[in-house]
């Protein structure tokens, strides 16, 4: 390889450095990272039509919820079949208690779900958004040395925990720091 080239990528590490982002040269690295401790699998919910809930909704009931369609289900089931091939053939899964996420987290086929409340959405309450972040930051960081840690949850919690606005069904790969600090080591496109 050239000098040119070395001193390109050095340069732009040096840039992403600066600019307090955790980067990964490529999707490998990122698979490799997310079986390391300091590490957690953030996904989006699998296709579930709509926006919000309904009117009616209970968090106890299904039939009043926006569940993942036929096709969500499968994306689900090829997400993990793709987490498997890519070397995370089990997890501590923890899902949101809304049935679009805990069906998705099941449909992976990672390990036994466990349902987190700091995982529900709050888009119907973004007043608790703040604080609801805050303590799912801090539970991160006591679970930090978890490994392989999955979490399924909602567009909104990870937006506000990341930045990022992830697609239905995508994954975006966090690095834990000692500080309690949330970097985003990358994403990976659904299915």
């Amino acid at each position: 390889m050239s000098v040119r080239p070395r001193l390109k990528r050095l340069a732009i590490g040096c840039v992403l450095a600066l600019l307090g982002l955790h980067a990964y040269a490529d999707e490998a690295a990122l698979w490799q990272a997310m079986r390391k401790p300091g590490h957690a699998v953030l996904i989006r919910h699998a296709t579930a039509p709509g926006t919000g809930d309904p009117s009616n909704f209970k968090l106890d009931d299904c039939a009043t919820q926006r569940n993942l369609s036929e096709a969500g289900r499968h994306e689900a089931q090829r997400l993990g079949e793709r987490l498997r091939l890519n070397g995370l053939g089990t997890a501590r899964v923890y899902s949101s208690r809304w049935c679009r996420c805990a069906d998705t987290a099941r449909l992976l086929g990672l390990g036994v779900v466990e349902k987190l409340p700091l995982l529900d959405s709050f888009f119907a309450r973004p007043e608790n958004g703040q604080d609801q972040t805050r303590r799912l930051r801090s539970w991160l960081q006591q679970h930090a040395a978890t490994s392989p840690l999955v979490l399924v949850t909602h567009q909104v919690n990870i937006t506000a925990l990341t930045g990022v606005f992830p697609a239905q069904g995508e994954i975006v790969v966090v690095a834990i720091l000692p500080t309690g600090q949330i970097r985003v080591a990358g994403r990976i496109a659904p299915y």
